[in-house]
């Protein structure tokens, strides 16, 4: 099975109009104080994803970034191998949110 890739522009509309995802923040805790995506996350960082799985609802739509989308994407591979069916990476990570949605957050990364 085979995961999904979104944009900034599109977590952003989807957070507008209120779809139902979760997204969850796969970067250390000191990236985490450094700088968050606005939006209402789960943080579990990447080395704790396999010991945290039951937090996650397999069927629910999950949205996973970190800092540029590498590891991110490593957790989707991860989680679409663990039978979770509806996984998408944020393309480019907190550092595409900055740059095209928020740009003080540039200040903190």
């Amino acid at each position: 099975m085979k995961y999904e890739t979104i944009n900034v522009n599109e977590l952003k509309k989807l957070n507008e109009s209120n779809d139902n995802f979760t997204l969850i923040d796969v970067r250390t805790h000191l990236e985490r104080i450094q700088a968050e995506i606005p939006i209402k996350s789960i943080h579990i960082p990447m080395n704790e994803i396999p010991d945290r799985l039951e937090e996650l609802n397999n069927n629910d739509n999950i949205i996973i970034y970190c800092k540029s989308g590498k590891r991110s994407a490593r957790v989707c591979e991860y989680l679409t191998e663990n039978n979770f069916k509806r996984v998408a990476n944020l393309s480019g990570g907190i550092l595409a949110w900055a740059e095209q949605i928020n740009p003080e957050l540039l200040f903190n990364l």
